[in-house]
């Protein structure tokens, strides 16, 4: 069998996306497919794979034109060749199977937005947004899947994602499959989870419960709105019972000023970019995400697996999998201070922190890459049994 994957970039250590893509692209070779890569730069794994490599235009070029190029050379690569699937994430216009990890690009962009607190400038950069022909052009390219004579088979990686593409693009719940999310149980599972004091130490903490944020676009996320949380937090328990750890990147000046202005510095940290997250799932007890949109993040799986319960919004595909009250809370509006605040302070009860550490890794123990890879492939096959013309 034949499969053509399409990314700008293939890496393991990339996003959501890319990792994924290549853990995917390493299990099909071992399972005896010819895997093809198409993109713009690869990181080498898996070795046995073809890569095609589409030349990336200089920023010179707009980014309407970059996205559109890409599109285009990607067509021109499948139809140059035979392929018995061609998986599409949302970026190609040709395809027999289609998994968005990024969900829809319009209802992102909308919930994105509303993280901009003043509504003179959100009104502003709303408009700005639909002037630009980036935002069509990648609106076009996303809506191909639904616009095909020959629909291919259309994976949703949450539930929220799910309901999302019927409302947007005018199909059926039924028309679309449902996959969640795998993520690599013997990494990330809590039978490896030790509580690494020595780190604690090094994040200038003892015996306080330690709240985890890990993302890299910080506005997008709602950290600033955990960091307010936070201050409100401990103005009704007090100094010594917790801290916040904010992982992913330095943050931006206002977000320094703001963690001054709130005197939050004693318990809020930014130790910057890792690698290793894992380090930071065992040596935490909580992870917050209290994101405006994500299709399904793979650091709430992530963290649930090692015994961290997850504090999220409905905004966020992965709350499919948590069970408000029992392995993490889901908030309904991620500007909301006072409730942010009142799910936090509801693990700083031991008893009620042990309960939900082992939901939650139960819960995320059902998630596997394994699980995940099965159910693709049994979709693949099913696909390339099909006539597939990639016109």
């Amino acid at each position: 069998m034949k499969i053509a994957l399409a990314l700008e970039n293939f890496s393991r250590h990339g996003g959501g996306a890319e990792a994924y893509a290549v853990e995917l692209a390493k299990t099909l070779v071992a399972e005896g497919w010819e895997v093809h890569l198409c993109g713009h730069s690869w990181d080498g794994e898996p070795k046995a794979a073809i890569f095609h490599h589409i030349p990336r235009l200089s920023k010179l070029f707009p980014p309407s034109v970059r996205l559109l190029h890409f599109a285009l050379s990607h067509r021109r690569i499948i139809r140059s060749d035979s392929f018995d699937v061609v998986l599409g994430f949302g970026n190609t216009v040709v395809m027999n199977v289609y998994q968005s990890h990024g969900g829809v690009h319009f209802i992102s962009n909308m919930r994105k937005l509303q993280a901009i607190r003043n509504p003179l400038v959100r009104l502003a950069k709303t408009l700005a947004l639909f002037a630009m022909p980036k935002y069509h052009a990648r609106a076009w390219i996303e809506s191909a899947p639904f616009r095909m004579e020959q629909r291919p088979t259309v994976v949703a990686i949450s539930e929220m994602v799910r309901q999302d593409m019927a409302d947007h693009f005018n199909v059926t719940r039924d028309d679309i499959r449902l996959v969640y999310n795998g993520i690599d149980q013997r990494r990330f599972g809590s039978a490896n989870r030790i509580v690494r004091q020595d780190m604690r130490k090094k994040l200038g903490f003892g015996d306080e419960v330690l709240f985890l944020f890990m993302a890299y676009d910080f506005r997008k996320k709602g950290v600033k709105y955990l960091i307010e949380a936070a201050a409100h937090l401990r103005q009704r328990v007090g100094p010594g019972k917790f801290g916040v750890i904010v992982v992913g990147r330095s943050p931006y000046p206002s977000l320094r000023k703001l963690v001054n202005q709130l005197q939050v510095n004693d318990i809020v940290l930014f130790p910057g970019a890792t690698q290793k997250p894992e380090r930071y799932y065992q040596s935490c007890n909580v992870f917050v995400l209290p994101t405006f949109y994500d299709a399904c993040s793979l650091v709430v799986f992530e963290a649930m697996a090692a015994g961290l319960p997850a504090i999220t919004t409905l905004f966020n595909g992965a709350a499919g999998i948590v069970t408000h009250g029992s392995d993490g809370m889901i908030l309904n509006d991620p500007r909301n201070i006072a409730e942010m605040s009142l799910a936090m302070e509801q693990f700083l009860d031991a008893d009620f922190l042990r309960s939900a550490s082992a939901a939650a890794a139960k819960t995320a123990g059902r998630y596997s890459l394994e699980a995940n890879h099965r159910s693709m492939i049994e979709i693949f096959h099913t696909a390339a049994k099909k006539p597939f013309n990639p016109v």
